[in-house]
């Protein structure tokens, strides 16, 4: 009779990251549609395909105590924290608006993005 031994199941140790499609650039102008910096605009300084996150300048700003270093002062820095890309919209540049975008292929093939309120092309401001 065979014993009652069951394997463990292995452990997934390295996943490889889930990088989410983004509907924000750097340079972008956003405003944020909720949290505690609801209606704030400003540009985004960098964004965190990783984790889907993005920061914004003047937004979800966070004082973090750093310790001194040999060319650092240390002391009390302020800094902006990413804040989820759901969370903030783009601005249409027609109206001055938040709007939703849509994504259209253009003649040579490169994707352009289209504001849904105006109809009107988003550059990418890198």
């Amino acid at each position: 009779m065979k014993p009652l031994v069951y394997k463990k199941a292995r452990r997934v140790r390295h996943r490889p990251p889930v990088r989410e499609v983004l509907h924000i650039t750097s340079g972008d102008i956003v405003q944020v549609l909720s949290g505690d910096d609801k209606g704030k605009r400003g540009k985004v300084l960098r964004v965190y395909p990783k984790t889907g996150r993005v920061a914004v300048e003047g937004v979800n700003i966070i004082t973090k105590h750093q310790r001194p270093g040999q060319n650092t002062p240390g002391g009390k820095i302020q800094r902006e924290a990413p804040v989820h890309h759901s969370k903030v919209m783009l601005i249409d540049p027609k109206s001055g608006e938040p709007t939703r975008i849509r994504r259209q292929k253009d003649a040579d093939g490169t994707l352009e993005r289209i504001a849904v309120k105006s109809g009107q092309s988003i550059v990418r401001n890198r």
